[in-house]
């Protein structure tokens, strides 16, 4: 393990605190972290997509500098809206939700994003659920109702809405007049920790008759079990703050005495559509495997780090057509590299061959280059500012290797470095993965996809202008590339054959 004296500074925006605090864990040198994860009766959609992607990066950046990290991601596998659709389609409860996890999982694994070193389940911690229960019974933060429910009484936890900043009185003071007689709460905004269960429906036997957990209770006992009564980092969509984060605590701290539950509280702002909320019913609804069809799922990442993780985010075709341009100028940088280091007959992870830098930039752009990602990311995980340092690196590539002579010395070590440093930042945010060549097809061909384009027609049209210049019709051949032109469609000629590519506007860093 790193020695914990000399790990970067890490700063973040605490949603308890409403600031930023410098990061300082539980246990020296080693980061718990739970994020919760989806309620598995669909799908996932983008929303879902940018919150599992930054805490994927925030986990990465964390073993990056040298932390231990152990995070824990749950599925929340029983659910009131999982029996529902189960019953639509006439299948178990678990075993819907069990498809729809995998299907979850496939998707995560999709988006590159790495699997939690614990997934846990809510049916699977059913022991857990009920003693933590029967504790807040006992201490009296919790009540039978006359029907085998189990309510939080949210009066007996003095700090109830501190982190969503909410009160009591002021919410009763808001509410629309409807009165809970039926579920016998002592309190309109007391919750279910335990539901009984009705006929035909998934149930555990409990102390209070036959149920099923409610929902904010299971991550309460999945954290405890898993990291502990206090741990360090728990995350969430924005969306979660209230009520589920807020009962969360009440439950948490009212059980185990201790204050903090989770040190800092991380929570990722909203997805919306063309500037709107998204939403079925709006029409502007879009699963990850939708997403996934058009564009690569680098792209999507790429878009997600545009914007910091707290701020809203505005997905729209044109913003994902911008990162795949930005994506294609990054893959065609690091192509450009690595045949002009095959020109001098040098393979990556070779000793550069000289220490003499082809110009200032080495010093000046080069060296510096990680200790500024790493910065950004430091603060506050600046996914914005690094992006832009990260194509600042390849903007240099992409000038230093316009020339197809034999590189010298100097150039060779320069391009080395940078390649060095673009891989580098790149598997922190999962991007630059894939063989340069590989990915910059796949790039076109989805692009093509995306504008309605057959690849056939396009590879025929190639063909017909191939013949036309074998047979001098000039001409011609001039009237086939400006008809592909006209597609967006850019040929490139060469010595080995043409190739085709999407026209992309010029891209800078």
């Amino acid at each position: 393990m790193t020695d914990p004296a000399s790990l970067r500074p890490i700063r973040i925006h605490d949603t308890m605190h409403r600031a930023k605090r410098e990061l300082e864990t539980t246990e020296p040198g080693k980061v718990s972290m739970y994020v919760c994860g989806v309620t598995v009766y669909d799908l996932t959609h983008v929303g879902h997509a940018r919150t599992f992607v930054f805490f994927d990066v925030v986990q990465r950046f964390l073993r990056h500098v040298g932390y231990e990290v152990t995070h824990v991601r749950n599925h929340t596998d029983v659910d009131d809206k999982i029996i529902a659709r189960a019953a639509e389609k006439g299948v178990e409860a678990l075993e819907l939700s069990n498809h729809f996890i995998e299907e979850f999982d496939a998707d995560m694994a999709s988006l590159m994003v790495q699997p939690p070193d614990v997934a846990p389940r809510v049916s699977t911690h059913i022991p857990e659920i009920i003693e933590l229960v029967a504790k807040l019974i006992e201490k009296e933060h919790a009540y039978v109702s006359e029907d085998g429910d189990v309510f939080y009484r949210v009066a007996s936890f003095e700090d109830y809405g501190k982190l969503s900043r909410r009160k009591l009185e002021d919410m009763e003071a808001g509410r629309s007049g409807r009165v809970d007689v039926e579920l016998q709460k002592e309190h309109p905004f007391d919750f279910a920790l335990w539901k009984s269960s009705k006929d035909g429906e998934v149930a555990w036997e409990s102390p209070w008759g036959a149920g099923r957990p409610g929902w904010h209770i299971e991550c309460s006992a999945m954290s405890m079990k898993h990291l502990g009564e206090q741990f360090d980092i728990h995350g969430g969509g924005q969306d979660l703050v209230f009520p589920h984060h807020e009962n969360e605590i009440a439950q948490s701290e009212a059980c185990t005495g201790h204050d903090p539950m989770a040190s800092y509280w991380m929570h990722v702002s909203m997805l919306n559509v063309d500037g709107t909320k998204m939403g079925k019913s709006l029409g502007n609804f879009w699963t990850t495997r939708e997403v996934l069809e058009q564009f690569h799922p680098e792209t999507l990442r790429f878009f997600m780090y545009t914007t910091h993780y707290r701020h809203v985010i505005n997905y729209s075709v044109e913003a994902l057509n911008e990162a795949t341009r930005r994506m294609v100028y990054l893959y065609d940088a690091l192509r450009r590299i690595d045949e002009t280091l095959a020109r001098a007959e040098v393979s990556p992870g070779d000793e550069p061959p000289t220490q003499e830098w082809v110009d200032r930039r080495g010093e000046q752009d080069i060296v510096p280059f990680m200790g500024r990602f790493e910065e950004a990311m430091a603060d506050d995980f600046n996914t914005s500012l690094a992006l832009s340092l990260l194509q600042e690196q390849a903007k240099i590539a992409n000038d230093l290797t316009q020339s197809k002579k034999k590189p010298k010395p100097a150039l060779v070590r320069t391009l080395l470095a940078l390649r060095e440093n673009l891989l580098t930042s790149g598997e922190l945010f999962a991007l630059l993965q894939e063989d340069p060549e590989a990915a910059l097809l796949q790039l076109r061909d989805l692009s093509a996809r995306a504008l309605s384009l057959d690849k056939e027609h396009i590879e025929e049209l190639i063909v017909q202008r191939e013949n036309a210049r074998a047979e001098k019709e000039w001409a011609r051949a001039d009237e086939i590339r400006d008809e592909l032109m006209a597609m967006q469609v850019e040929i490139m000629d060469s010595p080995t054959g043409t190739t085709w590519r999407i026209h992309y506007q010029d891209v800078q860093a």
